[in-house]
């Protein structure tokens, strides 16, 4: 009985999750869902991401925590158009999350929506949001061991980030078993290195993003001027929560 009732949740979920994909494809946003460990640089990927992008592409954020907003008011101090999504103890975002805050966002100002998920290398997998393009972060710190361990998050992903990279000397970490293993589960995916303190590496992933954007909406969805251009700035504040239904 407790598988079936699952199977209806991930059934509703990816229904919801449709849903927001055509809500996007129509406003021709690109969202992509950032997901890795607490601590793994998330925040900091998403704030360089910005950086390299806001020239070319109209950013918005979705921050999601389990609580706080402090990460919000981090990106939003940008001029980045910022909404946080507290999950109030969901181990991941879900799509009928995502639908319920969109209309937050300045949409027919946006290009491109950032949406980092709950810290956690597991639930966030399992649960499609309607984004165009899943990346998963794995920071040095955290050990070579967890393609093995999580192989899901390291198999439905679209490309794989080493994060602070420029801590290998100091960790016992075998970056070659990492991604020997990740291509094992996840064959011929892209994966990039970026370092934490000077941000090498971060151009190669935009420009990645950037192509992404470009097939699925042409080249004029490159567009000149910062994402500041996209309107005032939304309050970090609460929105709707998650659904419990992890």
């Amino acid at each position: 009985m407790e598988i079936k009732v699952l199977h209806q949740i991930m059934d509703w979920n990816e229904d919801v999750s449709q849903e927001v994909q055509e809500t996007l494809a129509g406003h021709k946003i690109c969202m992509v869902n950032v997901m890795g460990s607490p601590g793994a640089g998330k925040t900091s990927m998403i704030t360089a991401l910005i950086g390299a992008l806001k020239d070319r592409f109209r950013i918005g954020v979705i921050e999601g925590d389990i609580a706080g907003k402090i990460d919000a008011e981090r990106i939003a101090d940008l001029g980045i158009p910022t909404v946080q999504l507290n999950t109030d103890g969901a181990c991941h975002i879900e799509a009928m999350s995502i639908r319920a805050i969109l209309p937050e966002l300045p949409l027919d100002s946006l290009d491109l929506i950032f949406v980092e998920n709950i810290g956690n290398l597991v639930c966030p997998a399992e649960f499609r949001i309607g984004e165009s393009l899943r990346i998963t972060l794995l920071s040095i710190p955290e050990g070579d061991d967890k393609v093995e361990k999580y192989p899901l998050m390291f198999t439905d992903t679209d490309c794989l980030v080493l994060n602070k990279y420029d801590m290998l000397p100091y960790f016992d970490f075998d970056a070659e078993r990492v991604v020997a293993n990740y291509h094992t589960v996840n064959p011929g995916a892209p994966f990039f290195h970026v370092n934490s303190r000077d941000g090498e590496g971060v151009g190669e992933l935009a420009e990645f993003i950037a192509g992404k954007i470009s097939a699925a909406f042409g080249e004029d969805a490159a567009l000149t001027g910062d994402a500041t251009a996209a309107g005032e700035t939304a309050p970090a504040e609460e929105a709707a929560p998650a659904d419990d239904r992890s």
